[in-house]
């Protein structure tokens, strides 16, 4: 009878608590950013300040890097179907995989790789220097100055992000198909005109208020939890690009599930 590993055994328990105690922090910090803003305290300025950052400035790296995606989706399907004759696919295929599943999600994994790492040091920074405790000695709360404003701007923004990467997405796949696979322009515009539904882009762009708030939560708290100098900004910030990834992907599944899944409504 083989043995079990003792390393592997005394691994899970601990990689199980991990889990457990990451998410029990992002749920206690997500009630207190809701309670804060239904109290209305928000600041606006602020508020508006981060919604630059994390939506604006975004905006150049997301469409580039969707815009190629976009483009090698038609680069592995277009010519495919073209030689079994299903030019009248490619348009409607590239459209609904960017709107479903392609920019919501690629356009959340480099808010959060460009955002939330911005947000773990910006605030870890704050933390390791003692400047969260000093709001608190003058009464500020931190949730209210450091966590709604990025909270907000990020729900909101990543929303109007993901509307131009479907854009910057099915355009790279226009071009591929057209002028690379020998697709007519018509055929790939009327393909994704018949093809694509109103539902599938509002389905794909209510993904992104979860992303939002999944990359706003984690990075501002591993930013709030960092400790041990600049060593411990670095492990927060790397920190909270993993776990942010990794959780957009698991909610990216349940997401969909619901969605587009069996139990999801039909097309």
């Amino acid at each position: 009878m083989a043995q079990r590993n003792p390393a592997m055994i005394s691994l899970t328990p601990r990689l199980l608590v991990g889990v457990l105690e990451a998410v029990g922090e992002l749920s206690i910090l997500l009630s207190q950013t809701l309670v804060t803003l239904f109290q209305g305290r928000i600041s606006v300025v602020e508020t508006l300040r981060q919604m630059s950052i994390i939506g604006v400035n975004s905006l150049p790296i997301a469409l580039l890097t969707i815009g190629f995606s976009g483009m090698v989706l038609s680069l592995h399907t277009a010519s495919q179907l073209h030689n079994l004759g299903g030019d009248r696919f490619v348009g409607g295929l590239v459209a609904i995989s960017m709107a479903r599943e392609a920019a919501p999600v690629l356009a959340a994994v480099v808010v959060a790789a460009r955002v939330g790492s911005a947000i773990a040091a910006e605030i870890g920074s704050m933390k390791v220097t003692e400047q969260i405790d000093a709001l608190r000695s003058l009464a500020v709360s931190p949730i209210y100055y450091l966590v709604v404003p990025r909270f907000l701007a990020s729900v909101l923004m990543l929303p109007v992000v993901t509307v131009f990467a479907n854009v910057a997405g099915v355009a790279g796949g226009y071009l591929v198909a057209v002028y690379s696979a020998g697709i007519s322009s018509a055929v790939f515009l009327n393909s994704a005109q018949e093809m694509l539904l109103w539902r599938d882009l509002i389905m794909g762009i209510v993904k992104t208020f979860v992303f939002g708030a999944i990359i706003a939560l984690v990075g501002c708290d591993r930013g709030l939890r960092t400790e041990g100098g600049a060593a411990g900004v670095g492990r927060s910030t790397t920190n909270a690009v993993v776990l942010a990834i990794v959780l957009i992907y698991v909610s990216n599944y349940f997401l969909a599930a619901l969605m587009f899944g069996p139990t999801g409504t039909s097309r």
